[in-house]
């Protein structure tokens, strides 16, 4: 197993054995910004190297792919689980959108196998983002004038994750490879060492949302595995069409896969007051996380190792 997947159940382990560990909130927080802004980075160097109308295909099918998503899990939520309009919209944004721990474990995942992949993704990342949270706001409360839009589009576009990757991806495109040079120690060199320190926090969060999982258990347990399963499969299909290789075909399988924990609960925050955050959480953190850190990525390679041949 790879060392920084054991960062991660070492927080889990020390988060369910009510540990005194916790990474400081200084640390958590330049930890994060760090890891965000060398995705960013890593995405806007390769889009210095191509145009980008090339990318254009790509980036229209991911966003309907996040609108899909959101829009397939809905009733499920609904009539399966017999959940209230408001979680449900809200569950199914969170399953629509992505998770940048997710994508930064299986970078190097298949970094570790020495997989190859399409070094834009980021930018794909950036875009999913989006679509499932103005789905799962028009689900919860249809299109009116009471809806906080402003609000909306503020939290998404201006929220930390968005700005630093999208930040990222700027430096990366306009410094280009050999201006990024000079950073390379810290953001490319130690990128390994400081998804770790992530995974143990993320672990010990992990351990803390489990207790979310009481009149709903069985069901967020089951729909927090079989739910990126079945967008995976979403996820690999689409890759298909766009002729992306192997590892980018597992990147997209993931991001497919993933539940966001970062920008659809702030935006649910402000546009649906009345769902219930510990359900999302619960499910998206609790279950699909660590599913995916632990068993999932491997899974998804399977598949698309076989889907391609």
């Amino acid at each position: 197993m790879d060392p920084v997947i054991l960062f991660f159940v070492l927080g889990i382990t020390a988060g369910l054995l009510r540990s005194e560990l916790r990474l400081p909130a200084a640390v958590y927080e330049f930890v994060t910004i760090v890891l965000l802004l060398a995705i960013g980075l890593k995405g806007g160097i390769e889009l210095a190297k191509q145009p980008l109308g090339q990318l254009l295909p790509q980036m229209v099918a991911v966003v309907a792919l996040g609108f899909v998503l959101a829009l397939l899990a809905f009733p499920i939520l609904r009539k399966l689980g017999r959940l209230q309009r408001a979680d449900a919209a809200s569950i199914a944004a969170h399953y629509g959108s992505v998770s940048v721990g997710t994508y930064a474990v299986a970078v190097a995942y298949l970094g570790s196998r020495q997989v190859s992949f399409e070094e834009h993704m980021p930018l794909l990342l950036v875009l999913m983002e989006v679509p499932a949270i103005i789905v799962g706001i028009i689900l919860a409360r249809g299109v009116s004038r009471s809806t906080r839009w402003g609000s909306v589009v503020h939290e998404v576009f201006l929220g930390k994750g968005i700005v630093l990757l999208l930040g990222g991806l700027f430096i990366g495109w306009a410094a280009g490879p050999v201006g990024v040079e000079p950073l390379e120690p810290l953001f490319m060199d130690l990128f390994k060492g400081i998804l770790a320190l992530f995974l143990l926090e993320m672990g010990l969060i992990t351990a803390a949302q489990l207790t979310g999982l009481r009149r709903y258990g069985v069901f967020l347990v089951g729909f927090g595995i079989a739910m990126p399963l079945f967008s995976s499969v979403l996820g690999i299909a689409t890759a298909w069409m766009l002729g992306l290789s192997l590892g980018g075909t597992v990147i997209l399988a993931t991001l497919a896969a993933s539940a966001s924990y970062i920008a659809v609960p702030a935006a649910m925050r402000i546009s649906v007051p009345e769902a219930n955050p510990t359900l999302s959480l619960a499910a998206a953190l609790g279950v699909t996380f660590p599913f995916n850190v632990l068993i999932g990525i491997p899974i998804y390679h399977a598949m698309a190792a076989w889907a391609l041949g």
